[in-house]
């Protein structure tokens, strides 16, 4: 397993060994020495799977203190552009955007810390997306921005999006409650 960093500080992509054979494929996209090794958290209390169609995109969310949450972000079936937005008050990054596809094929995961945006794209016919979080999920902690207020080049112009995903406040002006 190989973690690498992205263009925002505390964001890795995680590069599993893929192993296969005439049965398919083994990846593993978290060991958790190598996670501690890296210095990452190891604890994940919480897993959520979700299953889009192509042309949806989903978030772009986070968890709010007093339960903030980190992610591990991989994609078990299909094919995803992956995007977190720095959110974090103060950050050298703050308002910038990373992508990465996400494809059950090479089991490329993303580790997104706390006070980054996270969504998706869904490229493929379908996808399941798995998070493992560091946090449980608490209601009225969830939180987001606006998909279309980051500056990101979304492979669609008309998306299918959750009520919810579509009147998230912008970018713009955002007061975030996460500092660097």
């Amino acid at each position: 397993m190989e973690i690498r960093d992205t263009a925002i500080p505390g964001c890795h992509t995680v590069h599993p060994a893929v192993h296969s054979d005439a049965r398919g494929t083994l990846v593993k996209p978290f060991a958790e020495s190598a996670f501690a090794a890296a210095g990452l958290p190891t604890r994940f209390p919480e897993v959520f799977v979700s299953r889009s169609r192509r042309g949806v995109v989903r978030g772009l969310h986070f968890q709010v203190p007093p339960a903030p949450q980190a992610k591990l972000v991989t994609c078990v079936a299909g094919e995803v552009l992956d995007v977190v937005v720095d959110v974090r008050a103060g950050s050298p990054t703050h308002g910038r955007h990373v992508t990465c596809t996400l494809s059950a094929d090479d089991g490329v995961a993303l580790f997104v810390p706390v006070g980054l945006a996270h969504g998706f794209a869904v490229l493929s016919a379908e996808a399941t997306v798995a998070y493992l979080g560091t946090a449980e999920y608490v209601p009225g902690t969830d939180g987001g921005i606006r998909w279309d207020s980051a500056g990101i080049s979304w492979p669609f112009d008309s998306p299918v999006l959750s009520d919810r995903d579509a009147a998230l406040p912008a970018l713009d002006g955002f007061a975030s409650p996460f500092s660097w």
